[in-house]
């Protein structure tokens, strides 16, 4: 997507008739999610919208205006009615006695609260007085890359008058705050003329006196920017012209699948990243570019996007001519240490006496020639609007450099948003981390009901979760269930076959693409087979080996793999049996297998421990509900070898228990949480028996 995407024009999506039923703030809301709608217009996060209106005071029962705004935090394509702050106007305006000049705005912040209509608990933004300066009853402050294009180019001023006239006004870069709201006000007295005005370096603000007027002229503003862009740019060369190829999509992505696990290895110390991969036609444009050098170097201009991008990205050193990925690999160490060393010298160059103390110095994005962009965050769902954020300074820079110079923030301007305090306030503000925040795992026979349990477990913890399995219509209907829950970014599926060499290697590649690598294996795949010796053919015991020894063999051989590239340890969980230490009758082969499956756990226990990594065994026993292996044959044959019909086996292996209790798929996936999460930090070659107590699998 480019800012000059004439062809696709945006489209007013207001239904006069169902706004008609609306009251003010039910439109405000409209308007908000109409707007968040279309990336063009806005960031995912960034700008927000107003309306004035005038309502009941509770205590009084005077009418008084209220400020509706959108809150600190929230996003208006998504924003619901309780994401806006609700403030008294005569409160507001009270405020401006109060000021005591640009050197205290940061405590003005401390004041909205005294001015809350209605006791809302939703904390108002750093914007607030943006919006309540404006004299107009709506506003709307979005984020445009067409926009923000013609904010960050070195004549924005004149290119403003250029394009829109007295219509639009511009004002100077300042920090969002107190101080720039009453640079808006003073502009709206002096220029009452005026719809709007565009801020340098940030963004748009629109305004008018009607809910869908506004709406309409901030659609009308933007487009007559793309448009402009459209004709400026027609048969130029975007960042000076190409001067590498891409290389095709399987090589791109498996490139970043051999690059991302090293990057996250390095980039994970404090804590576990999560990476995301891109290579759309904006980003691949700019890797291959001529000017990315120099323009990724000035970093980002809108305030928006270099909170979410840092000071800039690192451009691994990779020659798409001539690819050579372990020479690459060879020299991230270097790059990243580089990297970190001059973040550390530009937080020194800028920092004050109160700033607050350094942060992560790795990069956020990284930009591959011919492969695309890499951003690493805490979280997948940060990872993958980080890098939307720097597709959006990409589009920036592309219209910027274009029409005019573009330019970044002045180093100390950007040092003092990133570490702003009332930014690193609200860092302070999060809710702690889940146990499993920025953990990636793989869990075999996902679609079964141990699987999906276990992969439930660990997404209700923060974790990414691919699902592996073979019957792809079930794998399908497990992720959309799960991916409705626990959205999609943390989803993810593979058709695999555990005993298909090269199908597993795949898959270990896909979850390096995806997520940036692993950090717990659940193998899980299974069969089950019951028939006497004598009965047991060549073809069922092989098969037995096969899915529930070799399979959970080459499942672990690539994990091991990954873990070493990684260097940040690991856990491997393997949910075997209690047939692998207690025999049963007329059922050699599979319980031969999960002998071995506990014996291989072992052996790798031995080998992952000096670099990390622990490898531990659940044992269930009778698992029925939900288990793909308990349908058909093995149920049937399970049933006959004890002398009951299908109904009564599940009431038997209750009865035959020590506890009494039915064994289910949520019990095996607690037991497979404790053993890959830090509370079983210092256990590693284990056995947990979840079968409601068997003697004959005590172990020994």
């Amino acid at each position: 997507m480019t800012i000059s995407s004439s062809h696709q024009r945006l489209e007013n999506k207001w239904d006069e008739a169902r706004a008609s039923t609306m009251s003010e703030p039910e439109k405000l809301l409209y308007r908000s999610n109409l707007l968040g709608s279309d990336k063009r217009i806005t960031n995912y996060g960034g700008g927000n919208t107003s309306a004035k209106v005038m309502q009941d005071d509770l205590l009084t029962g005077d009418v008084v205006e209220v400020l509706w705004v959108k809150g600190s935090g929230g996003d208006v394509g998504s924003i619901k009615m309780d994401g806006f702050s609700t403030l008294y106007m005569d409160k507001l305006n009270a405020l401006r006695d109060l000021y005591r000049g640009v050197d205290f705005e940061d405590e003005m912040v401390g004041y909205l609260p005294h001015c809350t209509f209605n006791l809302n608990p939703r904390a108002a933004s750093i914007d607030t007085p943006l919006h309540a300066y404006v004299p107009a009853k709506h506003v709307d402050h979005m984020h445009p890359d067409a926009i923000i294009a013609i904010a960050a180019a070195k004549d924005s001023k004149a290119l403003t008058q250029q394009i829109f006239g007295d219509r639009i006004g511009w004002l100077p870069w300042k920090k969002p705050g107190y101080e720039l709201g009453l640079w808006l006000s003073d502009f709206c007295a002096q220029n009452p003329q005026a719809q709007g005005v565009v801020l340098e370096s940030h963004g748009l603000f629109t305004w008018a006196d009607d809910a869908q007027d506004c709406y309409t002229l901030s659609l009308e503003i933007i487009q007559t920017a793309m448009d402009w862009f459209g004709e400026q740019t027609a048969g130029k060369n975007a960042f000076g012209g190409a001067i590498h190829q891409n290389l095709d999509a399987d090589t791109r992505r498996a490139a970043a699948a051999r690059l991302m696990p090293a990057i996250r290895g390095m980039v994970s110390e404090k804590q576990h990243m999560v990476g995301h991969f891109t290579d759309d036609d904006a980003v691949l444009e700019f890797v291959n570019a001529r000017d990315m050098p120099r323009l990724a170097a000035l970093g980002t201009s809108c305030p928006d996007h270099f909170l979410r991008t840092k000071i800039c990205p690192l451009v691994v050193d990779f020659d798409p001519a001539q690819p050579d990925m372990d020479a690459t690999l060879a020299g991230l160490t270097a790059a990243v240490a580089a990297y970190r060393e001059g973040y550390e010298a530009y937080y020194n160059r800028c920092k004050r006496d109160d700033s607050p103390a350094i942060r992560d110095p790795n990069a956020v994005v990284y930009l591959i020639p011919g492969v695309g962009m890499i951003t690493f965050a805490k979280d997948k769902a940060t990872a993958r609007i980080s890098g939307e954020f720097y597709v959006n300074a990409i589009n920036v820079m592309r219209g910027a450099d274009a029409v005019s110079e573009y330019q970044g923030l002045l180093e100390q301007e950007a040092f003092d948003i990133e570490y702003w305090l009332l930014e690193e306030a609200k860092l302070q503000r999060m809710p702690a981390p889940k146990s499993m925040a920025g953990r990636v795992a793989l869990v075999t026979g996902g679609a079964g009901g141990i699987g999906a349990a276990t992969a439930e477990r660990y997404l209700r913890e923060g974790a990414c979760v691919m699902l592996a399995d073979i019957d792809e219509t079930s794998l399908a209907e497990t992720a959309a269930r799960l991916s409705a829950r626990y959205s999609v970014d943390v989803v993810r599926t593979v058709s695999m076959d555990v005993t298909d060499e090269v199908a597993v290697a795949a898959a270990y590649d896909q979850i390096a693409a995806e997520f940036g690598g692993i950090d717990i294996l659940v193998s899980n795949a299974g069969i089950a087979s019951s028939a006497p010796i004598e009965d047991t053919t060549l073809e069922l015991w092989n098969k037995n080996m096969s899915i529930l020894s070799t399979g959970y063999f080459l499942v672990s051989r690539a994990a091991f793999k990954l873990f070493r590239v990684q260097d940040m340890g690991g856990a491997v969980v393997f949910v075997a049996s209690k047939n692998g230490l207690a025999a049963s009758p007329n059922a050699a082969a599979y319980c031969t297998a999960k002998a071995s499956e506990i014996h291989l756990a072992r052996c790798l226990a031995l080998e992952g421990a000096p670099m990390g990594v622990r490898v531990n065994v659940v044992n269930p026993d009778a698992v029925l509900k939900g288990s793909k292996i308990w349908e058909g044959e093995w149920l049937e044959q399970r049933a006959d070898t004890y002398g009951t019909d299908k109904d009564g086996l599940e009431a038997m292996y209750r009865e035959r228990s020590m506890l009494k209790r039915s064994v289910l798929p949520e019990d095996i996936a607690e037991a497979a949480y404790f053993l890959a999460s830090d509370h079983s930090a210092k256990s590693t070659g284990n056995i947990i028996n979840v079968d409601a107590g068997n003697v004959q699998a005590f172990t020994r």
